[in-house]
Formats: structure tokens, sequence, C-alpha cells
């Protein structure tokens, strides 16, 4: 097949978490040409709308574009995102719009209202020991829950996935997804995101990542994915073939996530099988969307 050329890759780790400000929020820019991948540096801790800001009006043209956060929830599993409510979204954008709607009235992209809905309530695993008794839907493989047909692509390569159902634990990727969703709803199609959106032949696109790939694919394992310290983050950046950045001693594995995984970004655009994985249907592609990277 042939393949997107990008001048820029954008590599986003995402935050769940409520307030104005996430510290959990870092992003990194490396260029097609060549050169270390180079850390959006904040006077303050991102918020979400500056993020969205960012990509809706301040980015490069032709910008390969990865938020670590999942882009749907699943559906495949049962035939539908909140099975026998009749209410149940068809599509992921439907599911994005829904997630915005409910939410309407809070800040800073915040999902609360929507997992707190007396309904869809029923689906999540929250804290305080709250699981609803559709968590366990038929259809999840075990404790943590209901997964896309992509989080089992994950699992095969050596990730250890949990439902975007689950808000609860360290491993939890729930509540950065469904912020996730209501922000790529509010971008209102200014940029595609693959493969909800077909690849576009030309501009820039989103895609949804897991950074335990970059870290996987940088030669280290997903029990050791996280690094804290430059010494290691530049050795998995020469795996990858990438120069090093410049700084000595600790550094936050938000930050670091973001500056390996843009400059993974760069070798995995020009991977054919990661634009057409096995499992990818178009069916999947506008419910539950992909990971790029997974196979």
């Amino acid at each position: 097949m042939s393949l997107r050329k990008f001048d820029h890759f954008v590599a986003i780790d995402w935050s769940g978490a409520a307030g104005p400000r996430q510290p959990g929020i870092a992003m990194a820019i490396c260029e097609a040409e060549g050169g270390a991948p180079v850390l959006v540096q904040r006077g303050s801790a991102w918020s979400r709308e500056e993020v969205l800001s960012i990509l809706r009006d301040q980015l490069p043209a032709n910008t390969l574009i990865g938020m670590d956060l999942g882009i749907s929830l699943p559906f495949a599993d049962c035939g539908a995102f909140f099975p026998d409510w009749p209410e149940s979204p068809a599509s992921a954008k439907q599911l994005w719009a829904l997630i915005d709607l409910i939410c309407t009235d809070q800040p800073n992209c915040e999902a609360t209202g929507f997992i707190d809905h007396p309904e869809l309530s029923r689906y999540f695993r929250r804290h305080g020991g709250r699981e609803g008794d559709r968590f366990l839907a038929a259809g999840a493989p075990d404790k943590r829950g209901r997964l896309r047909v992509t989080e089992l692509a994950q699992q095969n390569l050596g990730c250890k996935p949990y439902s975007n159902f689950n808000l609860v634990g360290a491993a939890q990727v729930g509540k950065s997804s469904l912020t996730g969703m209501r922000m790529l709803h509010q971008l209102g199609g200014a940029i595609p995101v693959w493969p909800v959106d077909p690849l576009p032949e030309t501009t820039s696109v989103i895609v949804e990542i897991y950074t335990g790939l970059a870290a996987i694919a940088a030669g280290r394992t997903a029990g050791r994915s996280k690094i804290r310290d430059y010494d290691a983050l530049n050795s998995a950046l020469a795996t990858l073939g990438s120069p090093p950045v410049k700084g000595r001693g600790p550094i936050d594995d938000h930050s670091s996530d973001a500056i390996l995984t843009a400059a993974w970004l760069r070798n995995a655009a020009q991977n054919p099988q990661f634009w057409s994985p096995k499992g990818l249907t178009k069916q999947i592609a506008v419910t539950e969307g992909w990971t790029f990277g997974a196979f």
C-alpha cells in the first residue's frame, strides 16, 4: 500500500483527572527529517482546553498526532456500548456527542456526569467499591472488564490493557478516555480521527496511541514501560534510532512517555501493517476505533 508522508509527529500523554490544570498531560513533537523529539513546555500544567486549542489552531500542517487515550468503548463483544439500554449510541462519534451532551455543564472537559448517570453508571467500575451490575457483562474476559478488539490485539503484543469501563486503579485509562472523547467531539471534525474517519490523503490526523507499545518497540517490557530518568530515556530513544534529548537525572514519566512515543510514531507511520491491522473491519472502525500500532 502507498503510505502517507507526514512532516511532524506529536505525542500527547493525556489525563482524566479532575481540575482545570493537569500535571499528567505532556506533549512532544519531532520532525520527519530527523532530530530529537522536543517537549512542548508550559509555564504551568496544561489544561485540556489548551490542548484542544493547539490541535484546532496551532499545530503545523501534515502532522500525525498520537493521543494516549481510548477513542471509544467496547462494542463488538455485545453488539452495543451499553447493551439493553435503548438509548445506546450506534457509533463512536455518537458516543462522543452523548458524553459531551450529558456533561455540558461540567468544566475542563470532565466526564463525571456521564459515569454518574443513573443508567450508564451500571456499566462502569467506580471508586468506593461501586461496580455496576453490567460492568462484567457478557463478553468480559475477566475482572478487568469488557475489552475492545484492539485491546485484545494489544494483549497479544505483550501489553496489559484494562477496560475503558474501569475507572479504578493505577492502570485504568477510563477517565482519560472519556474526557478525551469529549474533547474529540468538541474538535468538531477539524482533524480526522483514524480509523473512525478514513485516513486523509493530506492534512493532519489523530490516532489513538498506547505508550506501552512505544516502550516495547524501544526494548522495554510492559512491566518496565515507565521511564523516570534521562539515561534510560536516551537509551530507549537510541533503540528507536533517535538522537538523545538533553537532560540529566530524573524526568517525570508523562514527559518521557510523550518524548519516546513521538520518536516511535516517526518510525511507526511507515509500517503498512499498522494502518491495516488484520482485526480492523469497517464496523469496528466506526464503533470501537483502533490503537495505532496494534495488529
